[in-house]
């Protein structure tokens, strides 16, 4: 192609494309366009790696794939797709995760670059590892709604995906989804909870019946209340340890109810809200909730109009019509039929995966969110909207991708010419600022960041843990692997020259289910942990605190300040948002529905899925709205050089809970600036200080 053509590229570009091999990771709506700009450019031997497959409505930006391509592999397909371009191309496809130890630092070392077309912080941050140890030039890219973002990470001249902290994701607190919810938002989590709880993967933290444990559950206040009236609420208000809502796993229970609609409409919606309103003390200061029976006329005739079978086809699909209850309780029962013989179907402890492009599973939560949002007279919601909320999702422009992608190769060119000073970010914005710019550079590379958890010489991380709580596993699991972006951890404690934690399989597995305290790590003890797959060594200082109810068992922290003695302080939930679960499922050892357990904060996944960029907000409401809003309160400032806080324990850098993923603030100022470019900054930003109009979250 433009390659194989004299005269339209430089002597020494032509000659250092045709030589080059690049390595793209993501098929996706900017994967697409990456490939066919590389196809169309002359790249002479391209590789391509995505796990995922192609869903319907992925069709509408990656134009690469067809309907008759529905269910089939991204990468494979985006192969055959572009060699109609250029047949002349050698393209090697993998359906495959980047995140498998097949693809190891010799993997990344036969490229000459690697293009990220990513859409997950984990991916991201593992491919940013391997490049910087296979020192091989990386062009990361990401887009959010109308915005956009390419930056290059190249070792020692420019910062790694890590060395600027991201935020935290949103969090509810337990007692929250399960007792008292007030937003749309926690009635669709706790539908979320439900499903899993009825069909997917169970976890304890995700237990959808009432909350016992609730401080502001069971106190009566006996001279507000009355004696007489106190003991009549003591009545109600179960005198076991379980109540009287027996312990049980609810997945069985369902199961032994043969999916019936009715009886497990009637435990969600009447049985447990009945319950909730035995904890008095609940709704002394709030609206109570409305008991919901099966039989209830409200159900069987909406607004004059009952849903009939033959309808049900037509409600599921206006998605953006808020159904009627009705309506809600006829999806219920449909999806109830149509997903348990799904999950009767799998073998034992396989289990069904929630996706919010499998109708059956949406319309289920959508009609479980909107049945709960009536009984707390909370405001419910289109199909669409639910979808939307599910994920925090906002959704992408073909167009963005496609210019995002261009600015991607452009960047290539450059880097294959050896001009790496002048592979300054890109970002693209909705509106143009004062100098006319839609596409605004910075102007100087950004540094690496001396502090960074990964890239710095003497890479070290200060966790706070509840050492007397968290077990070897959970840390391994949640800490390192979840919150670290380990792959296959070691761990040693030098001191005692005791390995905690080993990749090799079942050497260390009787440590697992023991305290750390128990295995002497406590304050101040320092961990060494290696990840020989990524060839990446980290020290983790312990800092204990005592946890309390409703906090995470551990936070990263971002900077000294945070660093407290253990009771100096509450905790605060962790820099991204998860708690630490555990993948067991609850006691079966009696009868009837489930109870409650002691939950801690439940968080809104970002769903990996490239046909749906995400957007992390601090505030509540549409997302889309608010990247408008912030699209239009953009203002531009000269950038000024900051050094990050110094900290304890050798001035080494912990993440920091405050900065989102890829988060940049643009700012356009009202008067045009005397001289010099118009330049945009990388910032370290306290969220807490900035209103959420001014925050883009590119990812």
């Amino acid at each position: 192609m433009a390659a194989a053509l004299n005269g339209v590229f430089p002597s020494t570009l032509q000659e250092n494309v045709q030589k080059s091999k690049i390595l793209v990771v993501g098929a996706g709506g900017i994967g697409c366009e990456i490939l066919k700009n590389l196809v169309l450019s002359g790249f002479p031997d391209i590789e391509i790696i995505d796990l995922d497959t192609i869903d319907l409505s992925n069709l509408n930006r990656q134009f690469l794939f067809h309907r008759e391509h529905v269910g089939k592999s991204k990468a494979q397909v985006a192969r055959e797709s572009a060699l109609q371009f250029n047949p002349d191309v050698n393209i090697k496809a993998y359906h495959d995760s980047i995140l498998s130890t097949d693809y190891g630092v010799s993997f990344f070392k036969k490229f000459d670059i690697v293009l990220n077309a990513l859409d997950n912080r984990a991916a991201r941050n593992h491919v940013n590892r391997m490049c910087l140890h296979a020192e091989v030039p990386l062009i990361e890219s990401g887009t959010a709604g109308y915005n956009g973002q390419v930056e290059l990470i190249k070792k020692g001249l420019t910062q790694c995906y890590e060395c600027t902290p991201k935020a935290k994701q949103k969090t509810f607190p337990g007692c929250t989804i399960r007792n008292t919810p007030s937003e749309p938002i926690h009635c669709i989590v706790w539908a979320k909870h439900l499903f899993n709880q009825l069909f997917g993967e169970s976890v304890e933290d995700e237990d959808i019946s009432p909350d016992m444990a609730d401080p502001e559950a069971n106190t009566v206040d006996a001279e507000e209340k009355g004696e007489s009236e106190d003991k009549e609420v003591a009545k109600t208000i179960p005198e076991t340890e379980t109540g009287n809502v027996a312990r049980v796993n609810t997945r069985q229970w369902a199961k032994d109810s043969s999916y019936d609609a009715a009886t497990l409409f009637n435990k969600f919606f009447f049985d447990d809200i009945n319950y909730l309103l035995s904890m008095a003390n609940l709704w002394k200061e709030r609206k109570a909730p409305t008991p919901l029976k099966w039989d209830n006329v409200l159900l069987k005739q909406d607004n004059g109009e009952g849903v009939t079978a033959e309808g049900l086809k037509d409600t599921t699909k206006h998605y953006h019509k808020v159904w009627s209850l009705a309506e809600c309780a006829t999806v219920f029962a449909d999806c109830l039929k149509k997903l348990s013989a799904s999950f009767l179907k799998l073998d034992d402890g396989e289990s069904l995966v929630w996706d919010k492009d499998d109708q059956p599973a949406m319309d289920f939560v959508a009609a479980c969110a909107n049945i709960r949002a009536y009984i707390f007279e909370i405001g419910r919601k289109s199909r669409f909207e639910v979808k939307s909320m599910a994920g925090n999702i906002i959704p992408a422009i073909a167009t963005t991708n496609a210019i995002t992608a261009g600015v991607v190769v452009l960047q290539t060119f450059k880097v294959l010419q050896g001009q790496l000073d002048k592979c300054k970010s890109v970002y693209m914005r909705l509106r143009q600022n004062p100098r006319q710019q839609l596409l605004v550079p910075e102007k100087f590379l950004t540094a690496p960041n001396p502090n960074c958890i990964v890239c710095s010489s003497e890479p070290a991380v200060h966790i706070r843990i509840d050492t007397k709580r968290m077990r070897i596993k959970d840390f391994r699991d949640e800490v390192l692997i979840k919150t670290l972006n380990m792959v296959n951890p070691d761990v040693v404690e030098p001191n005692k020259g005791i390995v905690v934690i080993s990749s090799e399989e079942g050497e260390t597995e009787c440590n697992e289910e023991k305290l750390m305290s128990e295995m002497g790590i406590v304050d101040g003890v320092v961990l060494k942990c290696d990840d020989f797959f990524q060839n990446y060594e980290l020290e983790v200082i312990v800092i204990h605190f005592d946890a309390e109810r409703d906090e995470a068992l551990f936070e990263v922290a971002s900077d000294s300040s945070q660093i407290k003695q253990k009771g100096s302080e509450p905790a605060v939930k962790e820099s991204n948002g998860k708690q630490p679960t555990k993948s067991t499922e609850e006691d079966d050892s009696a009868d009837g529905p489930s109870t409650s357990k002691k939950s801690r904060a439940t968080e809104v996944v970002e769903d990996d899925d490239d046909d749906l960029c995400l957007i992390e907000d601090d505030e509540d409401g549409n997302a889309e709205e608010k990247v408008v809003a912030a699209t239009d309160k953009l203002s531009v400032s000269s950038p000024v050089k900051e050094s990050p806080p110094p900290l304890q324990g050798g001035g080494k850098r912990k993440p920091s809970e405050t900065i989102d993923d890829d988060i940049t603030e643009i700012k356009d100022s009202d008067d045009e600036e005397d001289d010099g470019p118009t330049q945009i900054k990388r910032m370290r930003t306290d969220i807490s200080n900035v209103s959420s109009n001014e925050v883009i979250n590119i990812d």
